[in-house]
Order: structure tokens, then sequence, then C-alpha cells
């Protein structure tokens, strides 16, 4: 297989490692966790109960993220609705394929999903004129970006835009990836958001202090899109590869290019 004998740290949020993890196994690779999210709820649930209250009058929901389904349905479910049951008279979009199969998973009809798993994508290709049109946009609290936002009320959409989680970056990275990273022994770090980009240095300087950056100048560095790129480049280097899809079978392929010679 080839990723046989190389060692990889795939970060993502805590709790959702084992999908990747599966991936990566089942090419040979030894995974390393570090979770760098931690996905919890918003400071305040009450924009995201006023817009939900409120779901009937949107002409679309458009989701960036399986977390902001998740938060959403379960606060749905608390009104006695569902996305399934809203998902026949309101469009649904999804910008990845985890979040539209998170949706799946839930009998949620999808209107669209854009050709390329990114916000820009959906921007682009969204298949209605969106002059007029009520779009809400439950997203994460802080350090998201606003294109879906901004490009959708420069076309003249109505847009509520609400927190439905938050993500923070978690205390401690697991003693086992510690101890691979110190003896030199990972041959990938694949970086699955910019947020766990930062997290992630954030996390080695706590514990390899001002040795991080030489810590890691020999492993390959993978990032899952274009804004985990620019993550990438500000705060570390030019990742070796990007990933194409922007999802983790994207990211594995990507892996699997990587020169070693």
């Amino acid at each position: 297989m080839a990723l046989t004998d190389k060692k990889i740290i795939i970060t993502r949020a805590q709790g959702q490692i084992s999908e990747a993890r599966e991936i990566f196994l089942k090419n040979g690779a030894e995974v390393f966790d570090l979770p760098s999210l931690v996905i919890g709820p918003p400071d305040d649930w009450s924009p995201l109960d006023d817009a939900l209250k409120e779901i009937t009058t949107f002409d679309w929901i458009i989701f960036s993220s399986a977390n902001g389904v998740k938060n959403v349905e379960d606060r749905m479910k608390e009104m006695g609705l569902s996305l399934s049951k809203i998902s026949k008279t309101i469009k649904i979009a999804a910008v990845g394929r985890k979040t539209a199969s998170f949706l799946l998973a839930m009998d949620a009809k999808i209107s669209f999903v854009p050709p390329s798993f990114v916000a820009d994508s959906l921007v682009k290709y969204f298949p209605q004129n969106q002059k007029g049109l009520k779009l809400f946009i439950p997203r994460v609290q802080t350090g998201g970006r606003s294109i879906l936002s901004d490009s959708f009320k420069l076309k003249g959409a109505e847009v509520t835009e609400v927190a439905a989680y938050e993500s923070s970056c978690p205390k401690d990275i697991p003693q086992k990836t510690i101890d691979a990273l110190n003896s030199g022994k990972i041959d990938i770090i694949a970086f699955t958001s910019g947020k766990t980009v930062i997290n992630t240095v954030s996390l080695f300087k706590k514990y390899f202090g001002e040795n991080w950056l030489k810590l890691i100048e020999k492993i390959k560095l993978v990032s899952i899109g274009p804004q985990t790129t620019i993550s990438c480049k500000k705060i570390i280097r030019n990742p070796d590869k990007e990933a194409s899809p922007h999802d983790l079978e994207g990211l594995l392929q990507a892996c699997l290019e990587l020169n070693f010679n």
C-alpha cells in the first residue's frame, strides 16, 4: 500500500478523527491524533432560535459545515421541526460532500452542492438569481469567512447569518503524538481547515517552544483546500500539496502523490 510505514498526523475536531483515521489506515498509514478544534455551542443560542422560529420565511438555508447542520437540527427538534420536513419546502445548499452526507443521513433533501467544495464555488455556481432571495446561513461564531454573506448581499439577497456553533483550541496534544514528533518519526501533517492550522501552531508553541518550526521543517504538509493553504503559508510555510477535491478523499489522494525521495 502506498502509505505503508508512513506516519501521519491528521488535524481534526475532537470526536471527528475516526472517519479520517479509517481512510488512512486502509491505505497503510499509521495515524497519530492531533485534535485541534473543540466544537461547542455558541455563546448565545437566541439569534439561532429566533431565526429558526421564522424558518418558513426563508428561500434557502446554506450550510458550510456538518457542525452547523448538527446544531441546527438539534435546535429544530426542540421546536418540533426537522431539516427533513423543512427541506420539502425550503431549498438547502451544502458547501461540501461531508456536509451533504450529514444532511442526507437526516433524510433532508439537498437542492445544491457546488462542483468544488469551497464557499467561493457555491457563490459562483449558485443556481438562482439572488436578488430578493431570503437566505439563512448558520455558521461558526468566530474565525470563519464571511464570503457567503458578503457575496449574496452584494447580489441583492436578504441574508440572515447567525452563530450555530463555536470552535476553540484544545488544551492538550496526546502524549503518543508528542513522542512521535520529538523522535522525528512523523512524515506528514494533514490540515483540514484554516483554524486547525492556527490551533496546531498554537499547541506546538505551547509544547515545543521556540523549537516548534525546526521540529516540523522536514515533515510534509498537506492542505485540504485554498483557505487552509493560505493559513499554512501565513504561519508555517507553503504546503507540499493541496487536496482536490477539497475533502478527506482528496486529502488522501494528495498524501499518496507526495514525493519522499
